[in-house]
C-alpha cells in the first residue's frame, strides 16, 4: 500500500514507516505534519487516482528533526576580466517519518 503526495512542488511516493527528507519547515521534533494533497493511492483493491487530488485523503507524518544537506559551491567567472566570486550554501531539510495514510 502506498500513496503519491505533493509537497512544495515535488511529488513523493510514500509508504507507512518510510523516512523522507522534505523542504525545511519550522517544526520541532515530535510534531505532526499532515499532507492533504494526495494525488493517488494504491492498495490491494487497486489504484485510485485523484482529479487532481483525492477528496478527504491525508497522510500523517511525525517530524524527526532538521538537518543540513551537502555543501554547494557556486563559482562565477567573467572571462578576460580577472573577476572571480566563490560562494556557497547548505540547504536545510526536515526529516519526517510517515505514520498513517488515511483514505
Amino acid at each position: 500500500m502506498y500513496a503519491i503526495i505533493e509537497d512544495s512542488g515535488q511529488q513523493w511516493r510514500v509508504e507507512e514507516g518510510q523516512e523522507l527528507r522534505i523542504d525545511y519547515r519550522e517544526a520541532a521534533a515530535g510534531e505532526k505534519i499532515t499532507f492533504d494533497r494526495v494525488l493517488a493511492y494504491r492498495d490491494d483493491d487497486g489504484l485510485k487516482l485523484g482529479q487532481p487530488t483525492l477528496e478527504s485523503s491525508t497522510v500523517t507524518a511525525e517530524v524527526l528533526g532538521t538537518e543540513q544537506g551537502p555543501k554547494l559551491v557556486v563559482q562565477k567567472l567573467r572571462r578576460r576580466k580577472n573577476t572571480r566570486t566563490k560562494t556557497g550554501h547548505r540547504q536545510l531539510y526536515t526529516t519526517v517519518k510517515i505514520e498513517k495514510i488515511n483514505v
